[in-house]
């Protein structure tokens, strides 16, 4: 044990001890009589109060990563409150003066309680009828109440918050009793640095601001290691009165100046600060040294294009085993903080594909409610290296109609987009059900629109009319269903389902993580064979990757590694990988589905670099949603484009003012896009 705690242990077994009996020997029980508790039982009272209090872990800010040129980079601080905890060592010596010689200059020398003080405080308090009085709260008593405070913002609702900060904040004897029998039991257990460094971590400073450090980079641009005396000063004399004394407006200036006077004569006075040292601090201007730094709080502080990335990442590691074992306690570990989660995205990647869509899909268009969308997804991880998206990221009820919080890529409930009809691109998965039938990709079928009456679905034969017709009415006659492919002809398709089992192709989309974007059971009604469903651009994108993987499928992952707030790491985002469909189905799915870029409806998309690609384009009836999904074996990327509010603005009709149309621009689109993901991950 140090000779500090030594020190206060003893002064507080004597401050426990003897208190009572100096509140009657000083009449205070008289008054405290008043407020509630009879002279007779004061001592009683006393004894019975709680006597122990945990210092705890503080809410700290988490910090999400992103890379960039390959290596880890800051993205996001994501945070319950505004906090940096420091070490004591890692504190300047002015900040710890200020705050003993401002706040407690006996702090060293008491047991967690200054008698003297304390019984005129609590003279006052009772006096008053609990609505006024002096202060007299050490230092340790206003760490409890700060403590209290604390955990009264961690309770689980508002309600229960509101009423916890009451009792904590109360003026009463009853509480200054409390505080004072736990300041003599935090006094006991904890040496005094490791209180004043809880004190200076845990204290509140105004405009939504907690500990020194973070007080030190908001009002100052600074770290709490590099303030001067003034500096110093003007931070303690905030805790005091945050509502008009902290810094972040000029009207209160002048209230924090007077009581940062009265804390810096104090540092003279203790010998903390030379005549000159004083007389300096004294005389500086506030307005000279305050430099107001917006704190970088969430989303929507990161760089322009990342923002709808790191939300999602954000509900992804909030609901992280790691966190905890129930929701609550994922919840309350998130909420605690001082998480590092380095995610997948790759910001220069992000950035190039942001551009794109920002030329090609412009926010400012007016004329139609224009979403879309680029993503990328690393086969053999599911690894999501972008998420960009051509709308700014607001999540106010008063956004302009350049900005919204919906994520056009994943579903609804982790971005409220209830994903797009995804047309021709869903056609895949009936060529994978026709290759695991045994089937040839050479078969010939029926190409010329036509109807059909009869399927077989799960084994049985049920009847629906359906005749589809195709994009282009030049499209008729035989087509091999490798020509069909890269022609995307849907009376050809309508043909190879006839010849399956509607639920067998449902199933290989299943198994290769499709799923409707606003939940629900996914159809196996002839209609959805050409992608009247709507499903999420990532949930397209990663199941595309478990065709480019050789038929191992990886659910898409955002976060690599996630390391607690002791440094230790606790690893990534869990990855599910599963072989789904057979390394040969999916070879010759790779290699029939290289038709669209050559020749096909995606040939404007083939990358100059020369990398084999394979791919599907997408348009919706009305040619309102607009897809191209593609890429080579180490990495897909989906483009999506489309009407946001269920308009039908037909986007072949609609110049982008790139010397081309909305759809017709979308092989560009993607080939730029492509091209760099192609330079980032080689692939033969």
């Amino acid at each position: 044990m140090t000779m500090r705690r030594a020190g206060g242990a003893a002064l507080g077994f004597v401050g426990g001890s003897v208190l009572a009996g100096l509140m009657i020997g000083v009449g205070v029980t008289p008054m405290i009589a008043v407020a509630g508790v009879s002279t007779t039982s004061a001592i009683g009272v006393f004894e019975s109060l709680p006597e122990h209090i945990e210092i705890g872990d503080l809410p700290q800010r988490n910090q999400v990563w992103a890379y960039r040129g390959g290596e880890p980079v800051h993205l996001a601080n994501v945070w319950a409150q505004d906090r940096q905890e420091l070490s004591f060592d890692q504190i300047s010596d002015q900040l710890k003066h200020a705050a003993v010689d401002g706040e407690d200059k006996r702090f060293y020398e008491t047991g967690g309680v200054d008698a003297t003080s304390m019984v005129r405080s609590l003279v006052s308090v009772a006096a008053s009828q609990g609505e006024g009085g002096s202060g007299g709260s050490t230092l340790t008593m206003q760490l409890v109440r700060n403590i209290k405070i604390q955990r009264a913002s961690e309770l689980p609702t508002l309600e229960e918050q509101k009423a916890g900060y009451k009792e904590a904040t109360k003026r009463s004897p009853q509480r200054k009793l409390a505080e004072m029998k736990l300041a003599i039991g935090l006094a006991k257990k904890y040496t005094k640095e490791q209180i004043l460094t809880a004190y200076l971590n845990i204290a509140y400073f105004g405009d939504q601001t907690y500990g020194v450090q973070s007080a030190a980079q908001h009002y100052y641009g600074k770290s709490a290691t590099d303030l001067t005396p003034a500096e110093a000063a003007s931070l303690i004399a905030i805790v005091q009165w945050p509502e008009r004394r902290d810094l972040s407006t000029p009207d209160h200036y002048r209230d924090n100046a007077a009581r940062r006077n009265v804390i810096l004569r104090s540092m003279h006075e203790q010998g903390h600060l030379t005549t000159d040292e004083y007389r300096t601090a004294r005389l500086s201007r506030l307005a000279d040294s305050v430099r107001i730094t917006a704190p970088q709080q969430g989303c929507e502080a990161v760089e322009t294009g990342a923002e709808f990335f790191c939300d999602y990442a954000k509900r992804v590691a909030e609901r992280l085993p790691q966190l905890g074992a129930t929701k609550q306690q994922r919840a309350d570990a998130w909420r605690t903080g001082g998480y590092r989660i380095q995610t997948t995205l790759d910001l220069d990647l992000n950035a190039k594909q942001k551009e794109l869509l920002d030329r090609y899909d412009p926010k400012t268009e007016t004329r139609l409610a224009l979403g879309a969308t680029l993503n990328t997804v690393e086969a053999g991880t599911g690894r999501v290296l972008t998420m960009a998206q051509n709308t700014d990221y607001d999540r106010s009820e008063q956004a302009p109609p350049t900005a919204t919080s919906l994520n056009y890529a994943v579903d609804q409930a982790d971005g409220d987009s209830t994903g797009f009809q995804t047309g021709s691109t869903y056609k895949m998965f009936t060529l994978l059900a026709w290759l695991e039938a045994g089937r040839s990709p050479d078969t010939v079928l029926n190409g010329t629109p036509h109807p059909q009456n009869t399927w077989t679905a799960c084994g049985e034969q049920t009847t629906a009319f359906w005749q589809p017709k195709n994009d282009s009415p030049g499209q008729k006659g035989p087509y091999s269903v490798r020509s069909a492919t890269a022609q995307s002809v849907n009376a050809a398709y309508q043909s190879m389902a006839a010849q399956l089992d509607l639920c067998d192709i449902r199933d290989v989309a299943k198994r290769l993580g499709v799923h409707l974007a606003a939940g629900g059971e996914l159809p196996w009604n002839p209609a959805s064979l050409l992608g009247t469903e709507s499903i999420a651009p990532l949930t397209m994108a990663a199941a595309y990757a478990g065709v480019a993987n050789g038929g191992r499928y990886c659910a898409p992952v955002v976060i690599d590694q996630v390391t607690a707030p002791d440094g230790t790491e606790l690893g990534g985002q869990p990855r599910t990988c599963s072989q789904v469909v057979s390394p040969q189905t999916a070879a010759t799915a790779f290699e029939v589905m290289q038709g669209a870029f050559r020749g096909g409806t995606a040939s404007g998309g083939q990358t100059p670099d020369g990398t084999t690609l394979f791919g599907k384009t997408g348009t919706a009836d009305a040619a309102d949603q607009v897809w191209l999904i593609g890429g080579s074996s180490r990495a897909v990327t989906a483009y999506w484009q489309g009407n946001t509010d269920g308009g039908k603005h037909n986007l072949r009709y609609y110049s982008n003012g790139q010397g081309g149309t909305y759809a017709g621009s979308r092989a560009a689109v993607w080939r730029d896009a492509q091209t760099a993901v192609n330079a980032a991950l080689p692939a033969g």
